[in-house]
């Protein structure tokens, strides 16, 4: 039927009621007049101004090749630009992908795939590559990251380090001429539960161990002002994996204090995972101090680190009393709530954080049993003299320790400069020459008998052999340098003679005796040392001063 025939039926029935017996008459002289139903009329008069699609039925499928083989072309492209991506981001490209095919051809997982020319064409791939979600910009994100919170306080610190806006101070308060200025550094820790943050300014040269250990060691002691709570050692320091988590040195100092390192996942192409994607904490502090803080110093510049990290500190208490980013309290008042039951865990002493900042180096002993270490010269036990030794070195401390053959010896401190030339310095003889003195003695004193006593010949190696082993006794040092406690007896008295002066076989009957009752009782040099000094110099009584 013509379309204007049935808009003019439309319009006619329209006018009249749905249940009128006119509207019925109409359709069946209709359907009489062009010989069709009066189902097949209805059905026309439905579909008259319903609305049509614009496009093909088959919109999206290939038509020239079928859509599995199609997207199974694709694929292999798409795969071709994920094998071929470099570092930035480039990688051959679809007409490339498409001419390799149809020269080469490639090996696949569905067996081997050549084209025939011309049977693809660059927009028809790319067009079913963005259809698909086959784009390298589409395939290729990163995998979500996951959001962590420690569960109580001092249970991880992020710890991080960044270059300060200001980059140098006008006084600062060491630098190497030959490097130039050092670079103002910025040292942060961040409580991973409480986002409390304690931050320091430091002239560096870069990451170095020193710095970080000396930073960590102001943020877990206690602070000067009353109103910085912030102390304790926590259980593990999230950082990244740079030149300070890679320092052996450091590595053993948080071994020794007890503290577990963790470093950041570094990227990976495989995982589709960036690197450090979870310090946000620390970062974010470190954004909000330069864009909060560190404006202010185009106004007034701090002339030196002591001046900054004041300024610095007094900035950090506002920053803490902030509100937590999800309780209704703020950082500091979080931090003291979520402690664990055994509360803080104090940090050492100075003295005691620097015997174990040491570094091991492995260097020669000169003849003269002396060791240059960065200027300083340090004279070692005399039977180390032109041997190869393992220098334990502290990094916070004037102090050197030596280990040889499984057995250390020190501590030894900086000595003078060569001896003048009309004085004369002569070493104690060492075991070794002892040995040999003793040996050479007997080697002269050896004879043979005419009658061939051999039993004197037995009598001789026998000791020949006697001679040849020399005492030992085996090492049991439950202090790795030998600082807390003196290995023997005849160590403690020795170090008792250098404080005192004399040797202890001048004293009086008496004050031996006092000597060997503390021995017996205890090796302990802090107790061993106080005693003797009660003793040999008890203090004045204030009653007698004048």
């Amino acid at each position: 039927m013509a379309q204007e025939v049935l808009i003019d039926l439309y319009r006619r029935l329209e006018g009249l009621p749905a249940r009128c017996a006119e509207r019925r008459d109409l359709v069946q002289q209709a359907a009489q007049l062009y010989g069709v139903s009066e189902s097949t009329l209805y059905r026309y008069l439905r579909t008259l101004y319903q609305p049509k699609p614009v496009r093909r039925s088959d919109l999206g499928k290939s038509r020239v090749i079928p859509s599995a083989q199609m997207e199974r072309y694709c694929e292999i492209i798409a795969a071709l630009k994920i094998r071929t991506m470099n570092k930035n981001g480039r990688h051959i490209s679809t007409v490339g992908a498409i001419r390799l095919l149809e020269t080469s051809g490639i090996e696949s997982d569905y067996g081997f795939i050549k084209l025939a020319p011309g049977q693809l064409n660059k927009a028809t791939v790319n067009r079913y590559l963005l259809q698909w979600h086959f784009t390298p910009k589409t395939v290729l994100k990163d995998s979500p990251a996951v959001r962590f919170q420690a569960q109580h306080s001092n249970e991880c610190w992020q710890f991080d380090l960044s270059p300060s806006d200001l980059k140098h101070l006008q006084e600062p308060v060491w630098y190497d001429k030959q490097k130039g200025r050092p670079i103002l550094m910025l040292y942060s820790v961040v409580d991973d539960r409480s986002g409390v943050c304690y931050q320091e300014y430091r002239c560096v040269y870069g990451e170095d161990a020193a710095s970080a250990l000396l930073f960590l060691f102001n943020a877990m002691s206690a602070k000067a002002d009353p109103e910085f709570p912030f102390r304790g050692m926590p259980d593990a320091i999230y950082l990244d994996n740079g030149p300070i988590a890679k320092s052996r040195v450091f590595r053993n100092v948080m071994a020794y204090l007890g503290i577990e390192v963790k470093i950041h996942e570094p990227a990976s192409k495989a995982k589709r995972r960036k690197a450090a994607r979870s310090k946000g904490k620390v970062e974010r502090a470190f954004r909000t101090v330069k864009e909060c803080h560190e404006v202010l110093y185009h106004l007034r510049e701090p002339k030196n680190e002591a001046e900054a990290n004041q300024r610095l500190l007094e900035y950090l208490k506002q920053y803490n009393d902030h509100q937590h980013r999800h309780e209704a309290h703020s950082r500091m008042d979080d931090w003291q709530l979520n402690l664990k039951s055994g509360g803080i865990k104090e940090m050492c002493s100075w003295e005691r954080f620097c015997t174990f900042a040491r570094e091991p180096e492995q260097r020669t002993v000169g003849i003269d049993a002396r060791i240059p270490v960065e200027g300083t010269v340090y004279e070692i036990h005399s039977d180390l003299a032109g041997e190869r030794v393992v220098l334990w070195w502290g990094l916070f401390d004037d102090e050197l320790f030596v280990e040889h053959d499984a057995q250390r010896y020190g501590p030894y401190y900086p000595v003078s400069g060569p001896v003048p030339l009309y004085r004369y310095r002569k070493f104690k003889k060492t075991r070794a020459e002892k040995t040999l003195d003793k040996l050479e003695a007997l080697a002269k004193s050896l004879a043979l008998r005419d009658d061939g006593d051999t039993q004197g010949q037995q009598a001789i190696k026998a000791m020949l052999s006697s001679a040849n082993t020399l005492p030992s006794t085996p090492f049991a040092d439950p202090d790795p340098f030998n600082e807390l406690a003196y290995t023997s007896a005849l160590k403690a008295k020795l170090a008792i003679a250098d404080y005192i002066g004399k040797p202890l076989a001048l004293l009086p009957q008496s004050d031996r005796d006092f000597i060997d009752a503390i021995l017996d009782e205890t090796l302990d040099k802090t107790v061993v040392m106080a005693r003797v000094k009660d003793h040999f110099n008890p203090k004045r009584d204030s009653s007698h001063a004048t």
